[in-house]
């Protein structure tokens, strides 16, 4: 082997070493060969390539940060999350609201109550041995349909019959306060479709079992029941 032959085959080697660094100096410039902001490098073989392959997206899917496989889940809870507060939020609004439905038709039935209630009482607690069944039957305008028949079948069997022998007449009256102003009426409990209201009776007494007149100061607990044909007496408790 001459001189001039290993010269020539020293100087291919490096003219192949120099091509092959400036192939790979082009490889990483090249913007082609970097996907969503990575750079890959691939080994040339020792001869070179006639038509260097192009990187394939499944080779940067395999390398891809760990991360990103976590942001669909955090994406999906966040979400989650926000639609149970969102249906909560639409329940409290909800309940709020019927509270405060609830509490103005309590506040209404308050007053409606009270006043028939201070209609019943002097009917419901007054009666004249001389005209019972027409007194008896103005008070059953006042009470709803199943204390109508408690009330009709105790008039019958115990009131009436006292009422007719002793010759009672009761009188009944919603007392005034000290000062003047409204009856002496409160409420107990109240709710949209029944009020418990307290009241004060003074009724007044004539029979053949009483000289002259006796008065009795009571005090009357009266159930109200909203129906269709306004508020009724459900209930009568002398206390």
């Amino acid at each position: 082997m001459t001189k001039t032959t290993t010269a020539r085959r020293t100087m291919t080697a490096a003219a192949r070493a120099a091509a092959k660094r400036a192939e790979r100096g082009h490889r990483e410039q090249d913007p082609e060969a970097s996907v969503a902001g990575r750079t890959v490098l691939i080994d040339a073989p020792k001869n070179g390539w006639d038509d260097p392959p192009e990187p394939s997206p499944e080779s940067f899917e395999e390398d891809a940060p760990a991360e990103n496989e976590g942001r669909p889940r955090a994406r999906r809870l966040l979400i989650a999350v926000l639609g149970l507060l969102l249906v909560a939020g639409l329940v409290a609004v909800a309940v709020l609201g019927w509270l405060y439905r609830d509490g103005r038709q309590a506040e209404s039935a308050r007053a409606e109550a009270v006043a028939a209630a201070r209609t019943a009482a002097p009917a419901v607690l007054s009666y004249d041995y001389r005209h019972l069944d027409k007194d008896f039957a103005a008070a059953r305008t006042h009470l709803t349909g199943g204390f109508g028949d408690e009330y009709e079948k105790t008039t019958k069997t115990v009131v009436g019959p006292t009422a007719k022998k002793y010759r009672g007449v009761v009188k009944a009256t919603v007392a005034a306060p000290a000062t003047a102003g409204t009856p002496a009426a409160s409420v107990v409990s109240a709710a949209p479709d029944k009020v418990v209201v307290l009241l004060f009776v003074n009724q007044v007494t004539e029979s053949t079992q009483v000289s002259g007149s006796r008065v009795d100061l009571n005090r009357v607990r009266m159930t109200m029941r909203r129906t269709a044909d306004g508020w009724k007496v459900s209930a009568v408790d002398a206390l």
